[in-house]
């Protein structure tokens, strides 16, 4: 298969008073065509930094970013501008990220107004397409959005995300602001479109239970780094590094008759201003010797999957 995103080495830190912080540091993996890469990790790892980094809402500081093959990390605005209608991105709360002055129809046809490729007559009817795409009822075209519930927001978001018809999305957490039961419907909805309209999604969540079933593959952040990716399957069958072990087991579990053991992080978590070289993680970790403080590289342990520890060896043969 063909990788429609590759990233190499991409960093991304921010100036604060109290040094660099390292909010993307020297990141590298690839998305096919067609399918699904989960991105998890706990609040401030980085993983909402990184999706936008990728499609130039935030420069990168360092490393290389490649769209089907082309060297996309620093473009002007001409063609960044190209490059937007087929890079997209669905916000996390889908009340903050619409403007509360433009109706639903609105908000789906501002891409389309933008592109300058669209008569005003070609602009209603693809906005009534795309509303009927993402199950929207056309009487709400008119709508506001404080008029609508969560559900419906974040398909309006869905909706303009999808108006030019993208081949890459970054979903940054689109679910987590919404109900259980409307979580659910948005996430069967995203799939459809993505076997409908051939989407590429870089998913972007907390929660392990939704990104097992949603990625085709996925990649653990911790402070900046990756820890550890894998095919969703395998990483659930045999997580190796110890903070995916501690994040798979806070999982809540179906089975009342199968007790599961719950991993407890203990430990200071390691500043991302100016971090020393070696294992974020070392400082929470059951398992860390001195050689954790020296620099971790991520090494292949099995066909596609990577973890970044020096003891992973040990780890894998217990």
């Amino acid at each position: 298969m063909t990788a429609l995103i590759e990233v190499k080495n991409l960093k991304k830190y921010f100036e604060t008073p109290r040094g660099m912080l390292h909010a993307v540091d020297d990141v590298s993996f690839k998305i096919e065509k067609g399918k699904t890469l989960g991105i998890v990790g706990e609040s401030g790892c980085g993983k909402s930094t990184l999706g936008r980094t990728i499609i130039h809402l935030q420069d990168s500081t360092d490393g290389s970013i490649y769209f089907e093959g082309e060297d996309i990390t620093v473009v002007n605005a001409r063609k960044l501008k190209k490059l937007r209608e087929n890079m997209k991105i669905i916000f996390q709360d889908p009340f903050s990220s619409l403007n509360p002055r433009m109706t639903v129809e609105q908000t789906i046809m501002e891409p389309l107004i933008i592109s300058g490729r669209y008569s005003k007559k070609e602009r209603v009817a693809e906005a009534e397409f795309i509303m009927s795409m993402v199950g929207i009822d056309q009487r709400l075209r008119l709508a506001y959005p404080h008029e609508l519930d969560g559900g419906r927001r974040q398909r309006v978001g869905i909706g303009r995300a999808l108006a030019l018809n993208p081949k890459f999305v970054v979903c940054d957490e689109p679910v987590s602001a919404l109900d259980v039961s409307i979580q659910a419907q948005v996430l069967n909805l995203l799939k459809d479109l993505q076997d409908k309209c051939g989407l590429t999604y870089m998913f972007v969540t907390h929660d392990l239970s939704v990104v097992r079933l949603f990625s085709d593959d996925i990649c653990v952040m911790y402070l900046g780094q990756l820890v550890e990716t894998s095919p969703s399957k395998e990483l659930f069958k045999k997580s190796l590094h110890p903070y995916t072990q501690a994040l798979i087991s806070a999982v809540p579990s179906m089975d009342i008759h199968h007790k599961k053991e719950r991993i407890i992080l203990e430990g200071e978590i390691t500043s991302p201003i100016n971090p020393k070289p070696g294992c974020r993680f070392a400082a929470r970790c059951n398992y860390a010797i001195d050689k954790c403080h020296q620099p971790q590289q991520l090494e292949e342990v099995s066909p596609n999957h990577f973890v970044s520890c020096c003891r992973v060896k040990e780890l894998n043969s217990i």
